[in-house]
């Protein structure tokens, strides 16, 4: 009796362990499907997780009968383990599912082979052994040939016991310890589907403003055409140069040419002015330009194409592949950028060549999802690239960067404060590196 009380507890554990996992992405999620489950799976792991809708779908062919809202998660609990095609499988779910769709997948260790088969003579695992162990190199082959991305992979699960808290803090901890986070019980990866789009979507161009009087007009007149309908929204931020005054004068000037709308912040900082913009916005898809022009406007539609041809759905930019124009960026301001783009990367478990570009592209339903996320992760950002770019790596968004030639400015100087501002992003990186990489992983009693 004290056995079974025992193994039932290791599995409700583990099973939390994964369920905190998946529930990073599915609780932003309009539902979670659990497709094909194997006769020995009770449910207990859907049932961990947390998402406003759960569904069990018996097959593939009944996937794809379904209507799905806009944010759809598919789970797959062990199937790699047990199947002998998985690209065929996968490209079955492929074509069954929409574009903002995610496929979930709980994937035992390849280097664990003789532990699962010691948990299944002990009783500890139930149902038949797992025949099918895939690495990760096997699996991003697996998924480009069955027209799927690998997202996000994340171990998860070194010890099964609780220990009155000190289990998790073990399982949090040696996820993120290299050679050792190669030893997890289990893997949970997400996939995303690449597929272009067949019409065009509509996009919004959010400008954030302050002291930027001599760079409105120039912003539409080197605005390029998308080949879709275009709205721009300004938003001035506390001018003393008579920026708001040149936005009115050009926004008059142009209304037959674009369709603008035109705000000012009542708050303070880029965020705050984008959030402003992102919230008046209309179209499909939102992005920012700076209003100083250091990235080149007409390079807009490459952050367009890129989304609507599906090699990613959140784009970013990326300013430290070229050689930059004369003083477009001084010395410490690159090595910041560098060191930054490294630590983000190792934080999300996502590869990032610039984390603090300005400019970035995703579509208005991601971004409402990313509303959603920042009320429960918590609203520290002043600048607006981190409350972006962490979601759009934790929702398996798939984030590809953008190389442009940073340029000079032609009007005004620079906002930002270099060691004021530098700290303020390492606090940020801490604290992601904190909830992130650690905090989320933590699972209750």
């Amino acid at each position: 009796m004290e056995n079974s009380v025992a193994v039932a507890n290791w599995r409700s554990y583990i099973n939390a362990l994964i369920a905190a996992e998946i529930s990073q992405l599915t609780r932003y999620c309009s539902s979670v499907i659990h497709l094909s489950p194997r006769t020995s799976d009770t449910g207990a792991l859907l049932a961990a997780i947390d998402c406003s809708e759960k569904i069990v779908c018996g097959s593939v062919e009944e996937l794809a009968t379904m209507k799905f809202p806009e944010s759809v998660a598919i789970l797959l609990n062990g199937t790699f383990n047990h199947h002998h095609d998985i690209e065929g499988l996968l490209g079955k779910i492929d074509r069954a599912l929409p574009r903002s769709a995610r496929v979930v997948a709980v994937a035992y260790n390849p280097y664990l082979r003789g532990l699962y088969k010691l948990a299944n003579y002990l009783g500890i695992r139930s149902g038949e052994e797992p025949s099918t162990f895939v690495t990760t190199t096997d699996l991003n082959n697996i998924a480009r040939l069955s027209g799927f991305e690998v997202v996000r992979s994340r171990a998860v699960g070194f010890l099964p016991w609780h220990l009155g808290g000190v289990g998790s803090v073990i399982n949090s901890v040696f996820s993120v310890l290299p050679i050792i986070n190669w030893f997890s019980l289990a893997s949970v990866i997400t996939m995303r589907p690449l597929k272009a789009l067949m019409q065009k979507p509509t996009i919004t161009v959010v400008i954030p403003a302050r002291n930027e009087k001599g760079n409105i007009e120039a912003a539409l007149q080197r605005m390029p055409d998308f080949g879709a309908a275009l709205e721009v929204i300004f938003v001035e931020g506390h001018s003393t140069d008579g920026t708001w005054e040149e936005i009115q004068r050009v926004a008059a000037e142009y209304k037959d040419r674009f369709n603008i709308q035109c705000f000012q912040q009542t708050g303070k900082g880029k965020a705050d002015a984008v959030r402003l913009g992102f919230s008046h916005a209309t179209s499909d898809l939102l992005t920012i330009l700076d209003a100083d022009l250091t990235m080149p406007p007409e390079l807009l539609v490459r952050f367009y194409d890129a989304w609507e041809r599906g090699f990613g759905d959140f784009i970013n930019g990326n300013r430290l592949v070229y050689p930059m124009e004369g003083a477009a960026m001084k010395f410490l301001n690159w090595l910041g950028n560098v060191f930054f783009a490294k630590a983000l990367s190792t934080v999300l478990g996502t590869k990032l060549g610039d984390s603090l570009c300005g400019t970035k592209l995703l579509s208005k339903a991601d971004y409402e999802r990313f509303i959603a996320w920042r009320k429960d992760f918590g609203d520290f950002d002043p600048f607006g690239d981190f409350e972006l770019i962490f979601p759009a790596a934790i929702l398996g968004l798939g984030i590809i960067d953008i190389p442009i030639r940073y340029r000079d400015r032609v009007y005004g100087s620079t906002n930002i404060r270099r060691f004021y501002h530098g700290w303020m992003l390492l606090r940020m990186t801490m604290i992601g590196f904190f909830r992130v990489k650690l905090g989320q992983r933590v699972a209750r009693a």
